[in-house]
């Protein structure tokens, strides 16, 4: 299984040239859809950088390619945390990552030496920054109530991906589609930090304005936990039926 994001439009930023951020990025962009891969050379020093979308990023996964024993540092909201997309760990608090500043709709930060790397000195680095768009994606969160009858979580449409993970405690990453699994209750989902095969229990329904919580696990539903979630609609028009 994948699943693609087109990006698909160039863009390049020379910090010095343009004053826009402090670190030079290049990449490529899809504003509509809010989604952007963007490129820069780690430079070990608190910077900002150019993310070419036309809103403040809600949710970031960052790779030092250049470095090895790094992990994968999410930015999801809190700009003094961030949450290892390979890790069971919970959010990790640490200025560094994100120098402890917000994104805005023109750049992202980085603090000196970054979280998990993410600013080590001379090594490339990806990006992939998200924000939401109304009936097409949604970076966002919810709280769990430690019941099988769960949480119902509006999106706004009807969900076709959905990654997700809590805050707190030790516990996986779990990602489900609606091309592996075609109706409720959606029970197969990938982990993104272990290489597990596809788990099947019944977990959420995908509904026509959000998802459903049908299970109790620590890894989707603990009473109270806060659980972030990056989703994307099937129908992704903003007045469909």
């Amino acid at each position: 299984v994948a699943w693609a994001w087109l990006a698909g439009t160039a863009f390049s930023n020379d910090a010095s040239a343009t004053g826009v951020g402090t670190i030079d990025s290049a990449g490529q962009v899809n504003t509509t859809a809010g989604f952007s891969i963007t490129g820069y050379t780690a430079t070990g020093t608190a910077g900002t950088i150019a993310h070419g979308l036309s809103a403040a990023p809600e949710f970031i996964i960052v790779k030092h390619r250049g470095q090895g024993a790094t992990g994968w540092p999410v930015y999801y909201g809190d700009n003094t945390d961030y949450k290892l997309l390979n890790s069971t760990s919970a959010t990790i608090d640490a200025a560094q990552a994100w120098n402890d500043t917000s994104p805005t709709s023109t750049v992202f930060s980085v603090g000196a030496n970054g979280g998990d790397t993410n600013n080590t000195s001379g090594g490339a680095t990806i990006a992939y920054c998200f924000h939401s768009v109304e009936g097409f994606s949604k970076a966002a969160s919810y709280i769990g109530n430690g019941n099988a009858d769960g949480s119902f979580v509006f999106t706004g449409f009807r969900p076709a991906f959905i990654l997700l993970a809590s805050l707190t405690g030790t516990n996986n990453w779990s990602m489900y589609d609606n091309k592996r699994d075609i109706d409720n209750v959606v029970r197969d989902y990938l982990i993104p930090n272990n290489s597990a095969a596809s788990a099947a229990t019944d977990t959420v329904d995908f509904l026509s304005n959000g998802f459903k919580v049908r299970n109790s696990g620590a890894y989707i539903n603990t009473s109270g936990t806060t659980y972030i979630y990056l989703a994307f609609a099937d129908q992704p028009f903003k007045f469909s039926n």
